[in-house]
């Protein structure tokens, strides 16, 4: 049992978010103190390299290389897992709740692939497991959603929760460069990884929305159910025709439920610049979420780094510290189980679509491709043709809300079509 005054935590890996757990904790004893009764105090961390030079100062007593330190002291009640990755990590984060210690986490990778497996332990082992940091960084809505929006029908979560990709888009849309150039000037910044596949091709934003769509729709979700497009295909020429048509791009990763079928979708977006996510610049995120009770709201802030992800890593162990007295109850209301949802496959997604064509400028060309959209069922409602006398120019249309499949079928009419030089880009479209 939790022992009045001070509870003790280990943390698994120093890094970027450890070292921001390490500050709050001693910069805001009073605060943690005054929130929840007892103090914190960290006991063990551990690390791969015990001569490391590291960003703060901590004691030498306190690293170990050697995981069985820390899983088999028992006055350690809560172990903190700061590693990333899904092994070593997801076997110290099982052993620790077979040992009876609560678990925090802001691992998404892991709580998205395996989180079902890991709470059912959980629930077993009458443990908590908390894990608010894995989505947002130190935005609290994972806990808005279980607790404060408990009352509600969640329709639609809607987000952008990569701050990589927002950060790339937002400097091709202030400064008009390309993708690639804005990729490498992210990486010698250090806001993008040397291998940046699971930022810019949506994997990180895929895991998110797994953690999002299980909580707010009440049902397990696989990650590979979740449809995935990055940012690696959209141009300044996309980001000028979306503003002139009054939209900015995102990397959205969307969920939407009804009738007990769920969407689960990341891609680039067109989103009206009205929509509050329009205005989410640089390395911010934003999640959006629609409630049948409480209407539509938004919760902002920045979605990474070692304070913001720390302050919610450090949020989460104050919630399991307060539920001390009740610990079996919290551990079940977290594990909730409810029937498993369908997921709608894309072909039966209906959406709105910007597409951009490049064709020879001749003659009639524009009205062949705007029949053969029709003849798929698809309605018009913007058409632009951009250029005159180059070899080739741009056609751009947004469609009315239609179904993925006419789309698919009126883009193979189209890439038949002997002036298409090709298909530039397709994007979806939200107005709702």
């Amino acid at each position: 049992m939790i022992k009045l005054g001070k509870i003790k935590i280990a943390l698994l890996g120093m890094g970027t978010v450890g070292t921001g757990v390490w500050q709050i904790v001693h910069e805001n004893k009073e605060e943690i103190l005054r929130s929840c009764g007892y103090e914190i105090e960290v006991s063990k961390i551990l690390v791969r390299d015990l001569e490391k030079k590291r960003n703060a100062d901590i004691p030498q007593s306190l690293l170990t290389t050697n995981y069985e330190e820390i899983v088999n002291d028992k006055e350690i009640e809560i172990v903190v897992e700061l590693m990333g990755g899904i092994e070593p990590a997801k076997g110290y984060i099982m052993k620790a709740i077979e040992n009876k210690k609560h678990v925090v986490t802001a691992n998404k990778a892991l709580i998205a692939s395996h989180g079902d497996e890991i709470i059912e332990k959980a629930k077993e082992k009458k443990v908590i497991i908390q894990y608010e940091a894995s989505v947002g960084g130190g935005i609290p809505v994972l806990q808005a959603i279980k607790e404060g929006l408990s009352g509600n029908k969640i329709q639609e979560v809607m987000g952008i929760v990569n701050g990589t990709t927002n950060y790339i888009l937002t400097k091709m849309t202030k400064e008009k460069v390309d993708f690639e150039t804005v990729l490498k000037e992210a990486q010698d910044k250090g806001y993008a990884e040397a291998d940046p596949t699971a930022d810019i091709e949506g994997y990180d934003a895929a895991h998110k929305l797994t953690i999002l769509a299980s909580l707010s729709f009440g049902s397990n979700v696989n990650f590979d159910s979740v449809y995935r497009e990055g940012i690696t295909k959209i141009t300044p020429l996309d980001i000028e025709y979306a503003d002139e048509l009054g939209y900015a791009i995102k990397l959205l990763a969307i969920g939407k439920e009804k009738d007990n079928e769920m969407e689960l979708r990341v891609h680039p977006t067109f989103i009206p610049l009205s929509h509050p996510l329009a205005a989410v610049g640089d390395a911010f995120n934003a999640v959006f979420l629609k409630g049948n009770a409480v209407g539509e709201l938004m919760f902002y802030g920045k979605g990474a780094g070692d304070l913001p992800t720390g302050s919610a890593v450090v949020g989460d162990m104050i919630s399991i510290i307060k539920n001390k007295c009740n610990l079996a109850d919290e551990s079940l209301k977290t594990v909730d189980k409810k029937p498993n949802k369908s997921v709608k496959p894309m072909s039966e997604i209906n959406c709105e679509y910007y597409i951009r064509v490049m064709v020879k400028d001749r003659p009639a060309v524009l009205g062949k491709i705007a029949s053969l959209i029709g003849d798929s069922g698809v309605s018009l409602s913007t058409v632009i043709q951009k250029g005159e006398g180059d070899p080739s120019v741009s056609l751009v249309f947004i469609t009315h809300r239609t179904n993925e499949g006419n789309i698919k079928r009126a883009l193979d009419a189209i890439i038949a079509v002997p002036e298409v030089v090709e298909l530039a880009n397709l994007i979806r479209v939200e107005n709702s």
